[in-house]
Order: C-alpha cells, then sequence, then structure tokens
C-alpha cells in the first residue's frame, strides 16, 4: 500500500510530492499531460496586485514559503528555477502616481514598492507619467522545474504518464484501491480538469483562458519586466513574452486569433520598436467563483482531498496550501474555512 496516489503534476502535484517525498511517504503520480496551465505561467514571485497595488491575499506568508520550496526543489536537483528579475510598474496617469505614493506608506505593501518614481527604463518603453519599481521579484521557470521533476519521479518509479481513469477506483474501510494499487489517500490537483472528476465536479470551478505570446525584437534591449496593460519580459535571444489575456468564455486550449490581436495591439501601445510574433499559447487557469483556492477532502469519501482553484497565483499558492493540506491529513490541522472546499458543500453537493 501507497500512502498516497497524486493525480496531475502541475504546480500543485508537484509540490506535494515533493513535501511527500521529503518526509519519507510513498506516493505514486498520474499525469497524462492534458493540463497546461503551469507550464505556460509567467513565473513571477510577486506578492503585489500592480492593477491597485494592494498585497494579494496572505501573499507575504505565501512568498516565504514559495522561497522555501522552490529552493530545495533547486538543492535536490541541482538545477536553477528561480532567477531575479527588475519588474516595473508603467503609470498611465498622474492619479496612478499618487495611488502608488499612498501603497507605499502601507506598512505591508511598502517593503515591495519603491517609494522612488524612475522617470525612464528603457528608451523604446516611453513613459509620460513615469514608472514605480516593484521590489524583490523573482521569476520562476516554470516549464523547466516541471519537466525537471517529472524526470526525477520518472527515473525513481514514481510517476505513471497516463490518464487517471476514476471508473477503476474503489473504497475499502482504510483507503482506495486504484486497479491493483492499494492507497490510504488520492489527492486530485488537476487544474480545470476537476471539472471531469465524478467526485469534485460539483464544486464551483469556473477556469479562464489564458494566452500570451512570444516575440522576437532584437532593437529592444529590455532586461526588466514592464507592466502596463500588459507585462513583457526578456526570455533570452532577443526574445520577450507578452501577456497575458483572460477570458471567461472561451474554454478551448487551442491559442486564438483574437487573444494575439489584443496583445499585439496592447504591445505597440507600449513599446516603440518592430518585433514579430513567434509563437504564441494558451492555457486555462483553474479561478474560482470567489477568487479563493478549493482544498479539502470529499464531503462522503474520506480518503479523497483536492488541492485546487489556484487562478493565476499557482506559484505563490501551490507551495502554501501543499503544507497545509498535508498538515490537515496527517495531523488532523484545521485548514483555514478561506480556502476549505467545506464551504461549498452544504449548497453545491446537495445540488449537483
Amino acid at each position: 500500500m501507497v500512502d498516497y496516489l497524486i493525480v496531475g503534476a502541475g504546480l500543485s502535484g508537484s509540490c506535494l510530492s515533493y513535501r511527500l517525498e521529503k518526509s519519507g511517504k510513498s506516493f505514486l503520480v498520474f499525469d497524462d499531460g492534458s493540463q497546461e496551465a503551469s507550464k505556460v505561467a509567467g513565473g513571477f514571485m510577486n506578492p503585489v496586485i500592480l492593477k491597485r497595488f494592494t498585497l494579494a491575499w496572505n501573499a507575504d506568508r505565501q512568498l516565504e514559503k514559495a522561497y522555501d520550496l522552490y529552493r530545495g526543489m533547486e538543492r535536490s536537483l541541482n538545477k536553477s528555477f528561480l532567477s531575479p528579475l527588475e519588474v516595473y510598474r508603467r503609470f498611465s496617469s498622474v492619479e496612478e502616481q499618487n495611488n502608488w505614493f499612498s501603497a507605499t506608506d502601507n506598512p505591508r505593501v511598502s517593503p515591495y514598492l519603491d517609494p522612488k518614481i524612475i522617470s525612464s527604463v528603457n528608451e523604446h518603453v516611453p513613459g509620460r507619467f513615469s514608472f514605480g519599481r516593484v521590489l524583490g521579484i523573482s521569476r520562476l521557470n516554470t516549464r523547466y522545474l516541471l519537466d525537471s521533476y517529472a524526470e526525477h519521479l520518472q527515473k525513481n518509479g514514481w510517476l505513471r504518464q497516463e490518464r487517471f481513469e476514476y471508473e477503476h477506483l474503489s473504497f475499502t474501510d482504510h483507503g482506495v484501491v486504484y486497479k491493483d494499487i492499494p492507497a490510504k489517500n488520492v489527492i486530485f490537483c488537476e487544474g480545470f480538469g476537476l471539472k471531469d472528476n465524478p467526485f469534485f465536479q460539483y464544486l464551483p470551478l469556473k477556469g479562464n483562458k489564458g494566452e500570451y505570446i512570444i516575440i522576437k525584437a532584437p532593437g529592444l534591449d529590455l532586461n526588466a519586466a514592464i507592466k502596463s496593460s500588459v507585462f513583457i519580459f526578456p526570455v533570452g535571444d532577443d526574445q520577450y513574452a507578452v501577456g497575458a489575456t483572460y477570458s471567461n468564455t472561451d474554454k478551448s486550449r487551442s491559442p486564438s486569433a483574437s487573444a494575439k490581436e489584443e496583445l499585439v495591439e496592447k504591445l505597440k501601445d507600449l513599446i516603440d520598436v518592430k518585433f514579430e510574433v513567434v509563437h504564441q499559447i494558451a492555457g486555462i487557469r483553474p479561478s474560482t467563483i470567489d477568487r479563493k483556492p478549493l482544498v479539502g477532502g470529499h464531503p462522503v469519501y474520506d480518503h479523497l482531498y483536492t488541492c485546487n482553484g489556484f487562478g493565476s497565483r499557482g506559484i505563490l499558492l501551490a507551495p502554501s496550501l501543499s503544507e497545509e493540506l498535508l498538515a490537515h491529513i496527517e495531523e488532523q490541522q484545521p485548514l483555514d474555512p478561506m480556502i476549505d472546499i467545506s464551504r461549498f458543500t452544504k449548497k453545491w453537493y446537495k445540488e449537483n
């Protein structure tokens, strides 16, 4: 009998697996490669919502947990996934400048915002109302991390690259049996794929599609990330990632012409050099109706859990919430009511 079956090898499933590995628990991961949201994430370790200059929910604590876990994975795999990155917010008005100054007076937000306004960041990124610098930001190369950890799991015999077939899951007094594998618990980390999970599809997972483009702009010479109506940041070889779009209606996983057109038009307002679009990427973010994660146990089946619904903040949320869920399962620690799926169980499970 293994201690855990983990379904999904995105950020949530990988963080859980890493914690289980370090604690000496036995586990087996199933992943069919159908969910790409984690791999197409921009990767910013940024606790500040740059639209309003406020701190995201619990972001200061989550940032500390995230650095601890990702640096631990770097040491374990002897690879580098984190890199420092200068991030600047381009102001669109004097009002935004004033809002920035007000935010720097907030003791929770001030550690992340430079009170000094910067007139220019790059000659090809005009800024009539100047820029504000975000402090202490790193970028996580999510694709490299997830691919590297999947390779590690594969070498140790802990990964099965196949679809998890729900109909082959049965229940016993002491856990579950999946096909010929007895296990104590199953944790579903399927991203937007949770909508197809017969045990948890009652949860109000909305999902929104995000797309970004990769451009080649040899004349730009930008070494920092700029946030305006879109983000732009360097990815090497005169190439830059530009994104992202948000769509609550389009749930297809294919890149769309309309998203490309939207990003190109916004980019033209941000930079004044010629560029070429060389690639486009799309993914479905697992968002929720209250913008809080979905973590906890099934209301009927004691050994089934989910760790999901991270929206666009999975990089910060996955390390801390994986720790909280395992403490809940192993030590019976209560979950924060803000993330516990029991907040939906009474209404949504009965209705669905």
